[in-house]
């Protein structure tokens, strides 16, 4: 049996709990703020990194696009010289198409197995800024490779 005293008591240690939690409840308003002021420009720095790496590794695989394109061009042509304008044209309209835009770009279209059943082999390379690849204002720049190579039909007359 609860008597008024033991009532009492409790009374006071509940209201005692309340008046805690509702101290401690308005603490933690202030340092949640302080905590949201701390990391959303840490979490804003890691969500751009993010976007530009993976804007980075989409560029390498417009690189390794152009470059299959290329071979796959050259890999279709009747002779090593047609073949290395196709290669070449091939690999620059890829990279016109995928938006990719190269300071610098070299295809080495390399017919030294231009013989039926032979292959052919695309080297390409691109230098590129950061910026115009990641996001604006990100300085640096890097070079892209790729290699990729097509096989020649093995029953296939090709020209001189």
């Amino acid at each position: 049996m609860i008597t008024p005293v033991h009532q009492s008591r409790s009374r006071r240690v509940l209201t005692a709990i309340w008046e805690r939690r509702r101290l401690v409840d308005g603490d933690r308003g202030a340092f949640a703020a302080l905590e949201l002021a701390i990391l959303v420009p840490f979490i804003i720095v890691m969500m751009l990194l993010v976007v530009g790496f993976g804007r980075v590794e989409r560029g390498r695989q417009l690189i390794d696009q152009a470059a299959q394109a290329a071979s796959r061009a050259a890999s279709l042509s009747t002779s090593p010289l047609a073949a290395e304008t196709a290669g070449q044209q091939a690999a620059e309209q890829t990279l016109s198409d995928g938006g990719l835009s190269c300071a610098s770009m070299n295809v080495h279209i390399d017919t030294s197995a231009f013989y039926a059943g032979g292959q052919v082999t695309a080297h390409l390379s691109c230098d590129t800024h950061l910026s115009d690849l990641a996001m604006a204002g990100l300085p640096g720049s890097t070079t892209l490779t790729a290699d990729s190579t097509s096989p020649l039909e093995q029953y296939r007359q090709l020209g001189g």
